[in-house]
């Protein structure tokens, strides 16, 4: 199955060569999570704060669980921090 995958932030640098705008199609195997998804790019599960599927919120307890169909759109952020005192 295909699915598109949005690193943003500094996770950008973790996307396979030829990735553009942030983003890449990669060929999973069904029933993939978005764990294996940052196994497969090498992503340290600790850098990935926000994990949207198709928009919706997958809290860190669903990562492991939560299954990708062929077409979704995993988008992952880094934590972030800062903002004025």
């Amino acid at each position: 199955m295909k699915v598109t995958v949005k690193l943003y932030a500094l996770l950008g640098g973790y996307l396979p060569d030829g990735a553009t705008d942030n983003q890449a199609v990669l060929e999973l195997a069904e029933g993939a999570t978005p764990r294996d998804v940052m196994a497969k790019l090498n992503v340290p599960p600790e850098s990935c704060h926000l994990i949207l599927i198709n928009g919706h919120f997958v809290p860190p307890s669903e990562r492991e669980s939560r299954r990708l169909d062929d077409g979704d759109v995993l988008a992952m952020w880094p934590p972030v921090a800062g903002g004025a005192d």
